[in-house]
């Protein structure tokens, strides 16, 4: 089926603005990595909330060699922007486990600036009139577990968590998105190596088991252990259920 990305706009753009609407919320938060996601959910923003209601944050771990992309795409979008440099607080925190006699693994540095990117989000949209945290993740990259807990895998809500990473890049060309933002390849901003290169696998055969079912039988394998030994990231946090009583409903299953 061909993916449609004019026929799916409105809809989206009327989703979005619903979720705003039902966290009270006016000022769209959307960190800027001026990579597809970031740059297409900002888009959206601007077209859903009106460019006066988004605010674009930039978050540098120190020097960021590809920080022209951010700064070129909120120069696009005209959007209201901050750059906040993240850098004191990710060093900062492994000085003090090294202090204490904890030795930073690789994941926690791979992890770290995304929970301190977050934190920062959550803190400026604290700040601001009404700001929510808008999440940036694309359905592959979430169906493979390639996201941080706690990281970029927060959010108030997900305009883009139903959409592979070839879709994403349709709905940005739709919306009139340069292809310098569409086509920056992802990395995980320590090693230098692309997700694909660190997945093994490319995001196409991922979007394509996800959209037909078909893989290689090794890469189904593959995407299938993955997405099996991350899905605690995406649910809801599970409780001891003791026995005792709860009278009162709360329109959730979450107590039940």
């Amino acid at each position: 089926m061909e993916f449609n990305a004019k026929g799916q706009l409105p809809g989206l753009i009327d989703w979005m603005r619903t979720q705003m609407a039902a966290c009270g919320g006016k000022t769209a938060v959307v960190g800027i990595s001026g990579g597809k996601d970031s740059s297409v959910t900002a888009a959206l923003c601007v077209r859903a909330y009106g460019r006066e209601n988004v605010l674009g944050v930039l978050m540098p771990d120190g020097v960021q060699p590809d920080i022209d992309y951010s700064n070129g795409l909120v120069d696009v979008l005209g959007l209201r922007h901050i750059t906040f440099n993240i850098h004191g607080g990710t060093a900062g925190i492994l000085e003090e486990m090294e202090r204490v006699g904890m030795t930073p693994s690789r994941q926690t540095k791979v992890n770290l600036p995304s929970r301190m990117r977050m934190a920062t989000l959550y803190a400026v949209a604290q700040s601001v009139e009404r700001g929510i945290v808008l999440n940036t993740s694309n359905l592959s990259e979430d169906w493979v577990g390639y996201c941080t807990i706690y990281g970029d895998s927060a959010g108030a809500f997900s305009p883009l968590g139903m959409y592979t990473t070839e879709e994403v890049i349709a709905l940005g060309r739709e919306l009139g998105l340069p292809e310098k933002f569409l086509l920056k390849p992802p990395s995980d901003g320590l090693t230098g190596l692309t997700d694909e290169d660190n997945l093994g696998f490319s995001y196409h055969a991922v979007n394509e088991y996800i959209r037909t079912g078909k893989a290689d039988p090794e890469i189904r394998a593959q995407i299938d252990q993955k997405h099996a030994a991350s899905r605690f990231k995406f649910e809801t946090m599970p409780l001891y259920h003791n026995g005792l009583p709860i009278v009162i409903e709360d329109g959730t299953d979450y107590y039940k």
